[in-house]
């Protein structure tokens, strides 16, 4: 039961600190769709998806009336359509209209975004993962609501080098489709180490297949909460800072946890999982940055920052698994540039680098996300970044994920609008050194040593 008490601290984070709920996405199993008909497998997938979200916007709707808690996007994930597609789709344009199906289907019941444009090739592709990838410049340059994911490695099988330089040409093709847009496209595409099969955060959500037929996952955000509460401990020790990070996480994550349980008895769609991701917009004070900087720091990329953003990223996970039995997805900090005012004025300043965040993505939820890029970087040097952050990931037994936009026309020095809850970023220097005679390699890395726990 939720006390009084907390209905009151709740409302003041709502009302003052920028509390919400960030998404409802329900996740949707596409894997009686399949069919050898295209035609007819575009139909089920339509059809199945209008079935079970009919009334998810209608339901959020009423949950954020009824409760005072501001509810910021309805989402939906499906299966790897690299799955779904695998028996009807022979060429890319037949993995396209795809795409166009669930973005028309997104329109009709009023969700934002629809993710799981997505292959799972951590060791290979298939032939129909290949035709999905190469499909991908040209699905996201003709709709507005598909996102794309592309899983690339993990701890248990290593790293795709194959589709890490694949998705490197994807990346700036995809650019190239939607440069009119300042490369829009590929803030909707991202790719992956380890990425978890219930994770309901944009743009890589996706139904994984251990999932059931439909799931509620909902994910919750509250930056400018954590950093209201760390601004009444300044100069305290480690462990009272460490203290009011978990009690606030737990806070927050209780309030995600009521959302996902009544949108679940009114939908009649079983409970996933709470995300507890402190995931920023550009709003001010809605800020991971700024949480840094009430930590200790002047600004982000200072000595002291990936130690710091540990310690944030440790707590908020202990916080939240302590609020809700089934605390899952990412869960954690978010590090987006173009998504937070803090990172973007750290990048202003000088302080923060890709090669830094890129250190900083070993200890946060995800890796190096919302990048702008100038438009004249290599595929291979795109490529390059991805298998670095990849690396990284597989490693440490973690998500890690590359989300970089080159942004067509434009250089160091610019800055790109991309609007509402993507922000705006000035375009970040990439190294001028080339990597080309390692990416043209074919095959894989492999697992780790450490992988081998059977």
């Amino acid at each position: 039961m939720i006390s009084q008490y907390e209905v009151i601290e709740t409302n003041e984070m709502v009302e003052k600190e920028n509390l919400d709920v960030r998404t409802i996405t329900i996740g949707i199993s596409l894997l009686d769709c399949i069919d050898s008909d295209l035609e007819k497998t575009k139909s089920k997938i339509h059809d199945k998806i209008l079935r079970i979200t009919e009334k998810q916007v209608e339901t959020a709707d009423y949950i954020e009336k009824e409760y005072g808690i501001p509810i910021v996007n309805k989402r939906i994930s499906v299966t790897p359509i690299a799955l779904i597609g695998g028996a009807s789709c022979k060429t890319e344009e037949d993995f396209a209209s795809i795409a166009k199906t669930l973005d028309d289907v997104a329109k009709e019941v009023g969700v934002n975004f629809i993710g799981g444009y997505s292959a799972l090739v951590s060791k290979a592709q298939t032939p129909a993962d290949e035709l999905l990838i190469r499909s991908i410049p040209q699905a996201l340059a003709t709709t507005e609501r598909v996102c794309s994911s592309i899983n690339l490695g993990s701890t248990r099988c290593g790293i795709n080098m194959d589709g890490v330089r694949l998705m490197g040409e994807t990346i700036k093709a995809t650019a190239e489709a939607t440069k009119e847009d300042d490369s829009l496209g590929c803030a909707k595409l991202v790719v992956f180490c380890n990425a978890p099969d219930d994770n309901p955060f944009m743009a890589g959500a996706f139904h994984g297949v251990t999932e059931g037929d439909a799931v509620i996952n909902v994910g919750v955000s509250g930056p400018g909460v954590v950093r209201t509460a760390l601004q009444k401990v300044r100069g305290e020790s480690f462990e009272v800072l460490c203290e009011t990070i978990k009690k606030t996480a737990f806070k927050v994550t209780r309030v995600g946890q009521l959302v996902a349980k009544e949108a679940s008895r009114m939908l009649d769609i079983p409970f996933g999982i709470v995300d507890l991701s402190l995931a920023p917009t550009p709003a001010i004070g809605d800020s991971v940055a700024d949480i840094l900087c009430e930590i200790g720091l002047e600004h982000p990329g200072a000595p002291g920052t990936t130690a710091a953003l540990a310690l944030l990223n440790d707590q908020v996970k202990k916080g939240g698994v302590m609020a809700s039995s089934y605390v899952g997805g990412l869960s954690g900090a978010f590090i987006p540039v173009s998504e937070d005012q803090g990172m973007i004025d750290a990048v202003t300043a000088g302080a923060l680098t890709i090669e830094k965040l890129e250190a900083m993505t070993s200890v946060c939820s995800v890796g190096l996300d919302m990048i702008a890029i100038p438009g004249d970087t290599s595929a291979s040097s795109i490529s390059g970044i991805i298998a670095d952050e990849m690396a990284i990931g597989m490693i440490n037994g973690k998500t890690t994920a590359v989300r970089v936009i080159p942004v067509i026309g434009k250089g160091v020095g610019e800055t790109v609008e991309f609007g509402g809850l993507l922000g705006y970023a000035p375009i970040m220097p990439v190294s001028a050194f080339g990597c080309d005679a390692f990416i043209s390699r074919k095959g894989r890395i492999p697992a780790p040593i450490h992988s081998f726990k059977n």
